[in-house]
């Protein structure tokens, strides 16, 4: 089982490498709102030291962190689930010896490593030439980011995978794919980060799952978060993880006994 969901990830890499320069041309669109975001925050800092515990260097780190940083948890697996379940092309899954959902899972890592390798190493590189960030040397604080990242990826792909598989229930959730990607850029922190929301929304945001894909991965390593700081932020990784299997697990029990093909 373990080789052939290896198999799986290798597959998926090597197709999305028929796709590099599509890649190749999204290292520049990245940079650009690196840059844009970039611009934005220093007119709005203004030559102020720090603003909500985020220094001037920080938060040029913290932009080009988070967004590299998307490049590898991002993926389409929702739209795929959705474009599967209305064309009916899900029904034959059924029927394979595998699990329909860990298949989904692994091609999403296999496209995570693609990403990882030939966007977001190489588009940090580029970035961190044009701006002025601030990135650590080598050491554990990179392996502490990984871990952290790796959940924030595990994350990321079951939301997508819990809004994918709703299409079993409203057949077309087109708006709601596109209205799912927005909430996660904006309540994950990628566009603001965590600490500049008001008091209120703060503990909001703390009690749902989207912090953990980008703002504590990217705090890790832009604060250098380390002993129970660090081990307080991935253990709140670690416990969405367990807790969204649970919807996922319940939805899809009842979507497989629901399964409604559009022109079947």
């Amino acid at each position: 089982m373990i080789r052939m969901y290896a198999e799986i990830i290798r597959i998926r890499f090597l197709m999305m490498l028929a796709y590099r320069v599509n890649y190749y041309s999204g290292i520049l669109i990245y940079s650009l709102n690196i840059g844009a975001y970039y611009f934005l925050w220093t007119a709005i800092y203004g030559g102020q030291g720090s603003i909500n515990g985020f220094t001037a260097l920080q938060m040029a780190t913290y932009i080009a962190i988070s967004w590299m940083s998307r490049a590898f948890y991002f993926n389409n697996v929702d739209r795929e689930i959705a474009t599967e379940i209305r064309d009916g092309t899900v029904a034959i899954q059924f029927i394979r010896p595998y699990n329909y959902l860990m298949v989904k899972v692994f091609q999403s890592f296999g496209e995570g490593i693609f990403r990882l390798v030939l966007f977001s190493v190489p588009g940090m590189f580029l970035v961190s030439l044009i701006f002025p960030i601030q990135l650590p040397g080598f050491g554990w604080i990179w392996l502490k980011f990984a871990l952290s990242l790796f959940l924030g990826f595990v994350i990321n792909i079951q939301i997508n995978i819990l809004v994918g598989i709703l299409a079993f229930f409203v057949l077309n959730n087109q708006g709601m794919l596109w209205a799912k990607r927005m909430i996660v850029d904006l309540l994950s922190g990628l566009t603001i980060p965590i600490a500049f929301f008001p008091i209120w929304a703060q503990w909001v945001l703390k009690a749902l799952p989207f912090q953990a894909i980008s703002y504590l991965p990217s705090v890790v390593i832009v604060k250098d978060l380390s002993g129970s700081a660090f081990w307080g932020a991935v253990g709140i990784q670690a416990m969405w993880c367990v807790l969204l299997l649970i919807p996922i697990q319940m939805i899809w029990n009842k979507a497989r006994h629901t399964l409604v093909v559009q022109g079947g």
